[in-house]
């Protein structure tokens, strides 16, 4: 699978980007093992001399000390993104369709009526990767206590998507290209 997805316009330059396919069966044990592959990336390209990344008992990956970051996958392709020097990193990539009903769900009605196409600029699949990167990025510092990712309020107050939960909020950029959504959420 040839990768062609860049980082969204707006994003730290210092933000390395790893890719790798999820091979077949693309079960659940090639998904995270593909997730590895593509963190290991990331960190050899912003400079980490350390590319192993494992499991937290919470499940959450344990990126190398000063080289924050985040892993997302489909069912056939795995990304992460690591920004040195940042508090908190987080990344999400879908390919999935987000249905009608799935975004008034997941969706707040300003959020839908603001942010959502034609009125918006956003798809309901780019909204939705902001979110879950948004959600990653907030959660990583582990202040905010338990929320699911629907609970973060997604608004626009200039160039980029800000997201926003429990007074702690952080920017999100977002790209869609071949069928592929990417946000990536950086926390300083």
């Amino acid at each position: 699978m040839t990768v062609d997805l860049e980082l969204p316009r707006g994003v730290a330059a210092e933000t390395a980007l790893g890719f790798h396919p999820v091979p077949w069966p693309h079960g659940p044990a090639e998904q995270f093992a593909a997730g590895r592959r593509a963190a290991g990336a990331a960190l050899a390209s912003a400079g980490s001399a350390d590319r192993v990344v494992p499991r937290a008992p919470d499940g959450r990956p344990v990126f190398p000390r000063g080289f924050p970051g985040s892993i997302s996958h489909t069912e056939r392709l795995a990304v992460a993104a690591v920004v040195p020097g940042a508090r908190a990193v987080g990344v999400d990539i879908e390919d999935t369709a987000v249905t009608e009903r799935m975004a008034r769900f997941v969706f707040r009605r300003r959020e839908r009526q603001t942010l959502l196409a034609p009125d918006g600029e956003y798809s309901p699949g780019e909204l939705f990767v902001a979110k879950e990167a948004a959600f990653k990025a907030l959660n990583a510092i582990a202040a905010l206590g338990d929320f699911v990712f629907w609970q973060i309020e997604l608004s626009r107050p200039g160039d980029a998507l800000r997201a926003s939960y429990g007074g702690a909020s952080v920017p999100v950029r977002v790209r869609s290209q071949t069928d592929l959504s990417l946000a990536v959420a950086i926390r300083r």
